[in-house]
């Protein structure tokens, strides 16, 4: 497989030679006078996703898609929206998942945008009057002028916090000296002067006064419109579909609309902690034409994530996102130009577990100390765990040490999860006591902050950017739904109380979905979580592997790890799930470490 460098390029007084577009099959490169200006896309087209356009003035690069025109190029739609209303405007009223670029030969500017959710990823490089962009970092990366000197503060993250902490900083990327338009952003260069702004951000409008019978009439509706526009835009595509909620909805919405069964794609495994496929057997029959079932039980860990990380330009956060590299090449394989997915519903539908101890904040802050009561004991009824025990001290402790009880809405860093692992770095190298992450505060309802944060700093934007990755590599676009404009700006209007009901999550979906989905699958609370086997992955010869690559790999040579303490850490978690132990294993500092140090290696 070839290394996949950028879907749109574009430099300004910089140089443009770079061997590995050359070696990419399918590709066009075009060339504005000369060296001094050009823009370039690199790759296969998808689902109207990838377009360039030029006239006497401006040219432009795209990777997206607008959804209100479906089969033109969104080059030729961004460039006669831009033509008429400049280009902040039109990023205000395209509505699309896409990353831009537009070079105005006249003024010697270049503008870029991305989308309101980054689902198109976009970075940028400048320096000495020169400026850069590209779809993925280690393209600029290449550039003499900029260099793939790594951003340590991302490199010690990785190797030691949690996942969430990987994107706190919207404007960094792994590298020194690339950087990341976030999302909803636009930036102007011009004569080595860089202006940027938001196009889009949520508002705090308070909570929709509806009753909840037309809050959940709406949610439908909304719902469905998201996935209608997705599907004029891919005449062919599959759907991803686990046993939750968020995936089923969406592949029952399209299964209302076009009235007619769907292909779904499933990752399976052979270790029953994660795999779903019981669950999803009740919505077979009434939606799906085809299920594809991707078993995804051994991998050659160490392989895969060689191959992942040569796509992504980067490590990858979490082991689930192995299985779905292998679902991506499943799904190309059999010529499919783009998959519906569900993600975004556990952010927007409070469905992940640390969502209930921001409602629970919630309910203290406004006084409603009955229906706390009443809300931890069903928590404490339907999510109870042997590891991860729930009870009134257990959600008393979390919501004290997660949310500032004297300022409203005013979420706090998780200071014990972001140092779970402190010990795995040379203190030498960097203090995880040191790292202060950006909370936002945008709203005065916690769970919204909280959801919020999640989005725009911590769970999306690695899911995003993984996701777009591996689509790419095998030809395939991904379509989330939940991810739309009017949808979320209307799910930060709707309460708490509408969003977790007596200890259950996603109340207000799952009346959405009365008479779309099926029973079961619309009443079901277990939850096990979009996750893989990784804890048997890393159990046997792997963790032998991944000790002796670590001592060899850059990062222990440097002095930047506490190798004795990660061999400490490789043995105890073999011996956790060898012996069945009822306890939490390392699998996902492993995991990490493993996809750091094939990263730094390369």
């Amino acid at each position: 497989m070839t290394a996949l460098i950028s879907r749109i390029w574009g430099c300004v007084d910089g140089n443009p030679a770079n061997p590995d577009l050359g070696e990419l099959s399918g590709h066009w490169n075009r060339r504005v006078k000369g060296d001094v200006r050009w823009l370039s896309c690199v790759g296969s087209t998808h689902a109207n996703s990838l377009a360039a356009s030029e006239d006497a003035r401006f040219e432009a690069a795209v990777d997206g898609v607008f959804f209100e025109h479906p089969g033109t190029s969104p080059a030729e739609v961004f460039l006669q929206a831009f033509r008429k209303k400049g280009f902040v405007r039109s990023l205000e009223e395209l509505d699309g998942d896409f990353a831009v670029g537009v070079v105005d030969r006249q003024s010697d500017e270049v503008w870029l945008g991305r989308d309101c959710f980054g689902v198109r990823p976009l970075y940028f490089a400048e320096g000495s009057g020169k400026f850069a962009f590209s779809s993925q970092p280690a393209a600029l990366a290449s550039l003499p002028w900029v260099g793939r000197e790594t951003n340590d503060r991302f490199v010690a993250l990785f190797a030691a916090s949690h996942y969430r902490t990987f994107d706190n900083r919207p404007w960094e990327s792994p590298y020194a000296r690339v950087a990341q338009l976030p999302a909803g952003h636009w930036l102007r260069w011009k004569d080595g002067n860089r202006t940027q702004g938001r196009y889009w951000e949520l508002k705090d409008s308070g909570d929709s006064s509806m009753p909840e019978k037309e809050m959940a009439d709406r949610y439908r509706e909304l719902l469905f419109e998201a996935v209608r526009k997705r599907l004029r835009c891919t005449p062919r595509r599959a759907f991803t579909l686990s046993g939750g909620m968020d995936s089923s909805s969406v592949l029952s919405a399209a299964v209302s609309l076009e009235g007619s069964k769907q292909v779904a794609a499933s990752t399976v495994y052979d270790d029953a902690t994660y795999d779903e496929s019981e669950d999803i057997r009740t919505i077979l029959d009434e939606t799906v034409s085809k299920w594809i079932r991707v078993d995804v039980s051994k991998p050659d860990v160490h392989d895969f994530i060689g191959k992942m990380v040569q796509i992504n330009d980067e490590p990858i956060a979490t082991a689930t996102w192995l299985s779905h590299f292998q679902l991506c090449g499943e799904l190309g394989a059999s010529g499919f130009p783009a998959v519906f997915t569900g993600l975004g519903g556990d952010e927007l539908n409070a469905g992940e577990y640390e969502h209930f101890f921001f409602f629970f904040a919630d309910l203290r802050a406004v006084g409603k100390y009955s229906l706390l009561d009443e809300e931890i004991r069903g928590w404490v009824r339907h999510h109870d765990h042997p590891i991860y025990t729930k009870n009134a001290e257990v959600a008393a402790r979390m919501v004290s040490r997660v949310a500032d009880l004297d300022i409203p809405g005013r979420c706090l860093p998780d200071r014990e999860r972001i140092g779970k692992y402190s010990s795995v770095l040379a203190h030498e190298f960097f203090d995880l006591g040191s790292f202060e992450p950006e909370m936002d505060r945008v709203f005065s309802s916690y769970l919204k902050n909280r959801t919020y944060q999640d989005i725009f700093r911590e769970t999306a934007p690695c899911c995003l950017r993984a996701q777009d990755r591996h689509g790419f590599a095998f030809g395939l676009a991904h379509l989330n739904p939940f991810y739309d404009r009017r949808l979320v700006e209307f799910l930060f209007q709707v309460p708490g109380t509408a969003k977790i009901r007596s200890g259950v999550t996603k109340h207000l979906l799952r009346e959405a979905m009365r008479g779309v989905l099926p029973e079961q699958t619309r009443t079901r609370i277990k939850k096990t979580g979009w996750n893989a086997p990784a804890h048997v992955w890393f159990s046997g010869s792997e963790a032998d592997r991944l000790l002796d690559e670590l001592k060899a790999g850059k990062l222990g040579k440097e002095g930047k790890l506490n190798l004795v303490e990660i061999e400490r850490l490789v043995l105890e978690h073999r011996e956790i799930v060898s012996s069945g132990q009822m306890r939490e294993n390392h699998m996902m500092l492993l995991w990490q470490l493993a996809n750091l140090n094939a990263w730094i290696g390369r």
